[in-house]
């Protein structure tokens, strides 16, 4: 992993305007079949269309929480979906076209393990069962660079309350979806699916959340539609895309990353400018949308929500 520092992502300033008002409008008059387009729907339309979650995108824009703010510009949207990691479809940030293979519809979410009752669902009755909301969140990745998100969604929290589990479950992990036929990039070594976990404490964690949409309407493929995490005080490879699983479990899991380089990446993951990366220093960051170095806070600017987590554990490696 290495940092680009290509300027790939300079566009017009049309392009850099927030799409929530007039391109959700367009985009439910595309689903609801009244395309400009006479005849058969292109294949980039239908993909775009699949991955809006049909059956939800009237919940799109959702109110945003006042109380999670940043302090910079939102990162604009055509700068943020076409710079992702999303390994499932190829090691280059530009993997927003190969991500149009996703295949977003039937979805189901399995949750298990230590819980009351095992349960699985489609991805649309579990965002409905929730309360959406907006939370403008920062992202740092480990790679040093670092962007600002509207995301909308909801907390882990309430998916944990709803599994109610057992008090020997002291984490949660999470998995992506398996399918290397659908997915190019799961043709290769790597330990397929990509698996996260977390503590009970993380999970549980008021900043934790659920990402099921960003700018105003249903997540994007190549940002990890329809369902994903965002993490905002570690670094991004936590926050896992495409989840189809959650599983309580009493044992640490061993996280996608750690098994592939353990001297390099561990299963904590908070940011920390003061531990780098066995390959480069996590002491500045460069944001995508203007090129600025900043220099990086402990926690990512979250520590009042989050230090208490890790007390007492200055030992373990927190910050690989």
């Amino acid at each position: 992993m290495h940092v680009i520092r290509k300027r790939r992502w300079e566009i017009p300033e049309r392009l850099a305007t927030p799409e929530s008002v007039y391109l959700n409008r367009r985009e439910i008059l595309k689903a609801s079949g009244f395309s400009l387009m006479s005849g058969l729907a292109t294949t980039a339309l239908a993909g775009r269309v699949a991955a809006q979650s049909a059956g939800t995108t009237n919940l799109y824009p959702a109110p945003r929480n006042s109380k999670y703010t940043i302090d910079r510009p939102i990162t604009p949207e055509a700068i943020n979906t076409n710079y992702n990691n999303f390994y499932e479809f190829g090691t280059q940030k530009s993997v927003a076209s190969a991500a149009e293979a996703l295949v977003t519809h039937p979805w189901e979410v399995r949750i298990d393990g230590l819980i009351e009752q095992e349960m699985a669902m489609d991805v649309d009755q579990l965002i409905r069962r929730m309360s959406l909301e907006e939370r403008l969140y920062r992202h740092r990745c480990v790679e040093a660079w670092s962007m600002t998100v509207p995301w909308t969604g909801f907390p882990l929290a309430k998916l944990v309350e709803m599994a109610k589990p057992t008090s020997d479950a002291k984490y949660l992990k999470m998995e992506t979806f398996y399918d290397p036929d659908m997915a190019s990039g799961q043709n290769s070594f790597y330990p397929w699916p990509y698996v996260e976990g977390l503590t009970m404490a993380e999970a549980t964690n008021e900043l934790a959340f659920l990402v099921t949409g960003a700018y105003g309407k249903p997540v994007a493929k190549s940002m990890g539609t329809p369902l994903r995490l965002h993490l905002p005080w570690k670094y991004g490879f936590k926050s896992i895309k495409s989840i189809v699983r959650f599983t309580f479990v009493e044992e640490q899991p061993v996280n996608f990353w750690q098994e592939i380089q353990p001297s390099e990446y561990g299963f904590w993951a908070n940011v920390n400018p003061e531990v780098p990366h066995p390959r480069w220093s996590q002491a500045m960051e460069r944001d995508i949308s203007t090129g600025e170095l900043i220099p990086t806070r402990i926690f990512n600017g979250y520590g009042e929500y989050v230090a208490g987590l890790y007390a007492g554990m200055e030992g373990e490696a927190l910050y690989m």
